[in-house]
């Protein structure tokens, strides 16, 4: 049995080992296209079960007018910094995944077995970093000295972007502004919400002109959009905490675009675990601040969302069980097959597949 059978009958509950397939690693983008919106774009229809090799250029097609299109406006800063360890001067990689509260972060550090309850975290001569604590995940709690305004100005200026760990290279210069969508106004996140990546200007400007509301919310992304699961009983997973905020104005148009029966197209995972962690009851967005760890695998029904447009995942990843919800897994899987087939590209940096 290959990795890609597909089976004639779906099961009541969906186990990890469902969501497998073999993906090459020399299909994994370490790169973005030469220019953004270049993309590729498989086209899915669940109804139909029809496939389309399609440029994303070719989205604006897919799209009626009155729909809304929702994207994400979280903006990726440069989380990764170097520190040294007080008393020794030893260099600590330090890679800050979320305030918590003012002046106090939680991080990662490597390496991790040298850094301590008690230690200082040296930036440079002015700012320095005490740990206060210890995470369940292995990272570490820290209290900085000075405020978080001027702890984020250095963070500007002296931090790298972070890249996901399947792009195995250094950061570049090139990726301050590639891993970054043209929406990017709220920082926060510590990876980019990917759909957003292939759009341009442009290709914006063709949907507006095409009568499509376009709406921003706010979810910043998290390290643990990669962390891996690590149960086959997909009840079991904890997702990481992340934050979102849903305005007044974003959730009024997105319920009036529902009321008048047309379509709302979630840009990316992220847009859709916002929307469906703000609902209370029925399919009304409600305006929120929050955090939200919901883990969204099918059969569960999506209430808010009704096409998809996102990036090709890895296997077993929260992210492809999530697009399990939009389609049956087997045509799924099929999908897939026929985007390695094709030599799509895959993950952050590659091309996207609309779910419709």
């Amino acid at each position: 049995m290959t990795k890609f059978e597909i089976f004639d009958t779906q099961p009541k509950t969906y186990r990890l080992s469902d969501f497998d397939y073999e993906l090459p690693e020399k299909l994994i983008a370490q790169y973005p296209t030469e220019k953004r919106g270049d993309s590729r774009m498989l086209v899915v229809h669940s109804d139909t079960e029809k496939m389309e090799d399609k440029h994303i250029q070719d989205f604006v097609d897919y799209l009626e007018p009155g729909d809304c299109l929702v994207y994400n406006d979280t903006r990726v800063f440069p989380a990764k910094l170097i520190a040294k360890k007080d008393k020794t001067d030893a260099a600590v990689e330090v890679f800050l995944l979320r305030e918590l509260e003012n002046q106090i972060w939680e991080i990662l550090v490597k390496p991790a077995r040298k850094v301590r309850i008690g230690n200082k975290l040296r930036f440079n001569e002015d700012i320095y970093s005490d740990v206060i604590d210890n995470t369940v995940s292995g990272g570490r709690v820290i209290r900085h000295n000075c405020s978080n305004e001027e702890f984020m100005e250095f963070v500007l200026k002296e931090g790298h972007s972070p890249l996901p760990p399947y792009i195995t290279r250094d950061s570049e210069p090139m990726d301050r502004e590639r891993y970054q969508t043209i929406f990017a106004e709220r920082p926060g996140a510590v990876a980019a919400p990917t759909a957003g990546l292939h759009f341009n200007e442009e290709l914006v400007k063709k949907i507006e002109k095409k009568g499509v509301k376009m709406v921003p919310i706010t979810l910043h992304i998290g390290l643990g959009t990669f962390r891996q699961v690590m149960v086959e009983d997909l009840h079991r997973h904890h997702m990481d905490s992340e934050y979102f905020e849903i305005s007044e104005s974003s959730a009024e148009t997105i319920n009036a675009v529902k009321e008048k029966g047309k379509r709302i197209i979630a840009m990316g995972a992220s847009v859709v675990r916002a929307l469906e962690s703000s609902l209370i009851t029925g399919t009304d967005v409600n305006p929120k601040k929050a955090w939200t760890d919901k883990f969204i695998f099918p059969p569960q029904e999506i209430k808010v969302v009704d096409a998809l447009l996102t990036n090709l995942h890895q296997p077993k990843s929260t992210l492809l069980i999530l697009a399990a919800s939009f389609v049956d897994r087997n045509f799924l899987l099929k999908a897939y097959k026929h985007a390695v087939d094709k030599k799509y590209r895959f993950l952050s940096y590659g091309d996207a597949m609309l779910i419709l």
